[in-house]
């Protein structure tokens, strides 16, 4: 199954496989397999928004607002 990471970098930072392999991971990681246990698709709220983030049966992952 697919990860799902998320990490914040400064523009101008080495590209994430370069930074990944030499230093500790910025950030917060969160598996799919933990985002997904209830369901197929997971309510995410941003700025007043609510956005939809679903896992197809192709394991990719899609983001709707």
């Amino acid at each position: 199954m697919n990860g799902l990471t998320c990490n914040s970098s400064p523009r101008g930072a080495e590209p994430l496989g370069v930074a990944a392999q030499t230093a500790e991971p910025a950030g917060l990681t969160l598996h799919t397999r933990e985002l997904f246990r209830q369901g197929a698709v997971v309510q995410i709220r941003h700025g007043g928004q609510t956005y939809q983030l679903r896992l197809t049966r192709q394991d990719k992952l899609i983001l709707t607002k």
